[in-house]
């Protein structure tokens, strides 16, 4: 696994997002949606959604995407009356957008176990990612009309704000994430580069980034550095454990005991994929997602195969459902964040994060469903893919 060049990408991609974090540029992009959605009823938590999204597609670790949404966020919208579990559930399901939407560190390390295409896997979770982004809009509006005090109405000013005034705060707000964007994901879609040489090329946009908002400086530098190695050792540490654990455990036959498990469910194919789809949900509610992907994918991709399903679909339904991991007590990384990031004064318990995101779990499943009944959401993008 060390060894392994894709790999190099994950202390890349986990370098850039925390510059982006770190640049500033998350201000300005909330400035610009507060601007343009603040005149809706439910507009913030919509805003807080969309700028989950584009975050997602320049940083792609939950814990920078949460805690910098957070405190962003919240503070607006707890200011405005909004209801606290609609600012629990938006804040922590738009920072979980992360984990799918490219450049995920998840399908960077998902692609070398199952032998698939880091750069097909990015461009396969683009489409789910923004349906479940358009789902979390869908649900906030229909909330919000059907009950109205979750939500508040903004003052006579704020709604008052020039049309021309919100485009060009918008516009300052986007150019920079879209900037970013098209140097990692655009370069990989149109063949230019590998997605490690991509990592590379977003690091340096990153820090180019925080010098044209005049944030870089060598403190930045330096504590920038010192987190990413720290994030990234953890990864490199947790999957070199894993994949020994994994290694042990097929030697004495451990997969061949899974597999006949699985291949015994009854429904044929759907039912086999039915219950692995279970097991890594309940996985998921108890340990760390980079450990299910260690031990889980030698076992079930295989499976996957053997029972004619799609690899790259099945790769994507698998990453789609551990996104619920961040959501799902007991273990949810999602909730932790935002509790730890929430001040007293705010007065957001964790009962009131747990009943935010439980309507957004029950979207997440939603969202699979529909990936099941239509897998051109999946697979229509990796297949327009300029070949190298």
């Amino acid at each position: 696994m060390l060894y392994n060049y894709t790999f190099l990408a994950v202390p890349l991609f986990v370098f850039m997002g925390i510059m982006v974090e770190k640049s500033g540029a998350a201000e300005k992009l909330y400035d610009g949606i507060l601007a343009t959605f603040g005149s809706v009823r439910g507009g913030l938590a919509i805003g807080t959604i969309l700028m989950g999204t584009v975050l997602a597609a320049c940083v792609g670790v939950v814990a920078a995407s949460v805690s910098t949404m957070a405190v962003i966020a919240a503070p607006t919208m707890l200011k405005r009356g909004y209801q606290k579990e609609l600012v629990s559930g938006s804040i922590c399901a738009g920072g979980t957008l992360g984990i799918l939407i490219p450049p995920s560190i998840m399908l960077v390390i998902y692609g070398p176990m199952a032998q698939i295409s880091v750069g097909k896997l990015f461009m396969a979770a683009f489409m789910p990612g923004f349906l479940l982004s358009a789902l979390y809009i869908a649900y906030i509006v229909v909330r919000c009309l059907q009950n109205p005090s979750v939500a508040p109405l903004p003052t006579a000013d704020e709604m008052n704000i020039p049309f021309k005034t919100k485009i060009i705060t918008l516009t300052k707000g986007l150019l920079p994430p879209l900037f970013i964007i098209m140097a990692v994901l655009g370069t990989i879609f149109f063949g230019v580069a590998t997605p490690t040489e991509a990592a590379a090329v977003g690091s340096v946009a990153a820090t180019l980034l925080a010098v044209a908002y005049r944030r870089f400086n060598m403190e930045l530098l330096k504590k920038t550095s010192r987190e990413t190695l720290r994030i990234a050792a953890m990864a490199m540490a947790v999957g070199l454990g894993a994949s020994m654990f994994t290694a042990v455990f097929l030697r004495l036959g451990g997969g061949d005991a899974v597999s006949e498990l699985l291949m015994s469910a009854p429904g044929g194919k759907w039912g086999v994929f039915g219950l692995t789809m279970f097991i890594i949900f309940i996985l998921g509610m108890f340990i760390d997602w980079i450990g299910i992907l260690f031990v889980m994918i030698p076992l079930v991709s295989p499976i996957g195969e053997a029972i004619g399903l799609d690899p790259l679909w099945f790769a994507m339904m698998i990453c789609v459902n551990l996104q619920m991991s961040f959501l799902t007590p007991p273990f949810a990384y999602a909730i932790f964040y935002l509790r730890g990031m929430a001040p007293p004064e705010w007065g957001i318990e964790t009962g009131h994060i747990i009943r935010g995101v439980i309507p957004f779990v029950i979207i997440i499943v939603i969202g699979l469903a529909l990936c099941i009944v239509f897998p051109d959401i999946i697979l229509w993008l990796p297949h327009q893919m300029i070949k190298f």
